[in-house]
């Protein structure tokens, strides 16, 4: 199964209000194995960044000047996540903007994400999982103990990668790719480690003579006495 886990940033909250993409993050995961691929692109919005937005993300409208239009990245980025499952924490949000700009533009006029993608929901997940509870991505970092303190500014790709993490575990553990030292090779962090003894083996005692005589006189004690001895069957006369 191919999922993109996806993250865009934006010049604000409502697309309604002309508000526009300028950050998309996207990592793939394919039977559960994050592959390494992404796609990852900034975007010149043609517009103002609002404040508090450059206040959660850092992306600022001098930084977006020189970047390319979403026209220009729309068909690779289409190409991308086709046919895959999205996975998105607050889907609601990413998708509508997605979708606006799909509208927009005369090439991508006729997509819509939920047509060519199924859509994951990670926030809906996640209170199902956790009632009551915060679950925004912070939130889930810590309750999975995941280590986001390299976040300080929101960003796309950053939260994607980190999402994923978050969606792998949250959905029966993760699986990553790791690179060894003389190669590449798929190291499945789930799987049982199996710890090789390589210290000497526990020496046996054995009991001397004497301790064996005394062992029994003790149990003639006990059975005198009308005890059982678990240590000696009953005779068949007895049984």
């Amino acid at each position: 199964m191919r999922q993109i886990v996806l993250d865009t940033e934006t010049t604000g909250i409502d697309p309604k209000e002309g508000h526009r993409i300028i950050e998309i993050g996207c990592v793939e995961v394919v039977n559960r194995r994050l592959t390494g691929n992404h796609f990852h692109a900034y975007i010149n919005p043609g517009r103002h960044i609002e404040q508090e937005a450059i206040e959660v993300h850092g992306i600022t409208n001098e930084f977006l000047s020189d970047k390319p239009v979403f026209s220009t990245v729309a068909n690779d980025f289409i190409e991308f996540i086709k046919g895959a499952q999205l996975v998105i924490h607050n889907a609601p949000f990413d998708v509508g903007f997605m979708d606006h700009e799909f509208g927009m533009e005369p090439s991508t006029k006729g997509v819509v994400t939920d047509q060519i993608c199924d859509v994951l929901d990670t926030l809906v997940l996640a209170r199902k999982m956790h009632p009551g509870q915060k679950n925004n991505l912070d939130a889930l970092c810590k309750r999975y103990g995941i280590d986001n303190s390299h976040r300080t500014l929101h960003g796309a790709l950053l939260d994607a990668e980190i999402l994923a993490d978050v969606y792998l575990l949250m959905t029966g553990g993760q699986t990553k790719l790791r690179l060894a030292s003389t190669g590449s090779s798929d190291a499945d962090s789930t799987a049982v480690r199996r710890i090789e003894r390589t210290g000497n083996k526990l020496k046996v005692i054995k009991a001397t003579a004497d301790e064996l005589a005394q062992h029994e006189a003790r149990l003639d004690i006990v059975q005198d006495a009308g005890g059982n001895c678990l240590w000696r069957p009953k005779s068949i006369s007895e049984s």
